[in-house]
């Protein structure tokens, strides 16, 4: 009998965190790197792996979850391979963002912080992304768009399929 990939690949990734515990064994202050790592590991901090964190350094798994829920850098729930930031800001929400953020929302299927069933695209929106000047724009992993309508936006997003 074979093991599935998606077994392997979690077994593998639980190797990885292994090394990370080995990494920062005995250095005081390790929990914002150990759930930093282990994010970039897994995508996400599923919650065994926080307690697998809390035990190894021995701090209660409410102060881990506490660290994970109060930074915006952690994510508890899987995310998209894609990431897309629309920026609403006040030169995007005068220049038609909502409109935009709203195409791109019935596109995908999904609102606010959610993730598309094929974990393919994450929808967040953003306070401001710095580019005014390009405005509404929106982010797709490190790449802006920017002057956007809803029907480009919609266009962008298609090329990353």
């Amino acid at each position: 009998m074979t093991t599935c990939n998606c077994t392997q690949n979690l077994e593998a990734k639980y190797q990885e965190l292994e090394k990370v515990f080995a990494k920062y064994r005995d250095v005081p202050g390790a929990l914002i790197p150990l759930l930093q790592e282990a994010q970039e590991i897994f995508g996400y901090l599923p919650a065994d792996v926080m307690k697998k964190i809390s035990e190894e350094i021995g701090v209660p798994f409410s102060k881990t979850f506490g660290v994970a829920t109060f930074y915006a850098q952690f994510h508890l729930k899987p995310r998209g391979r894609y990431i897309v930031r629309l920026c609403q800001g006040t030169a995007c929400h005068v220049r038609g963002a909502a409109k935009v953020f709203e195409a791109v929302s019935n596109d995908l299927g999904v609102g606010r912080n959610e993730t598309t069933e094929d974990q393919r695209y994450t929808l967040e929106t953003v306070a401001c992304l710095g580019a005014c000047g390009l405005a509404p724009v929106m982010m797709v992993n490190d790449d802006t768009h920017g002057r956007l309508t809803p029907d480009k936006a919609v266009s962008i997003i298609k090329k990353y399929e």
